[in-house]
């Protein structure tokens, strides 16, 4: 559950708003990329552009079907970023880091 690099991945894809609405569509179900298209004022490169990073980071599985592609939420991959926001939001089950806390009181800083 450690692997930063991996999960940020994940934040990358949702990092723009067209592809969180394009998951908020696909948490409904499976939808056609033709679907997808016609609720976005988006050109069919932008649309495969944005499927394309939403696939590669695992939170979007693609299917083919013919000459068209459906679309569904990988529901592991986002159980999994669901406990990796728990995991580094909490500090629970892992070691955390406590500094000296010297620097901070307010009669060292009021001596500087």
């Amino acid at each position: 559950m450690n692997d930063h690099a991996e999960q940020s991945l994940f934040f990358k894809a949702l990092s723009d708003p067209n592809r969180i609405m394009i998951v908020d569509m696909l948490s409904c179900g499976e939808l056609c990329a033709c679907t997808i298209l016609e609720a976005f004022s988006l050109s069919q490169p932008t649309l495969s552009h944005h499927m394309k990073i939403l696939c590669r980071s695992g939170l979007v599985i693609p299917r083919r079907d013919g000459k068209w592609t459906h679309y569904s939420l990988n529901r592991e991959k986002f159980s999994e970023l669901i406990s990796f926001i728990n995991y580094i939001s909490t500090g629970a089950g892992k070691e955390c880091i406590h500094f000296d806390t010297k620097c901070c009181d307010a009669n060292v800083l009021s001596q500087k």
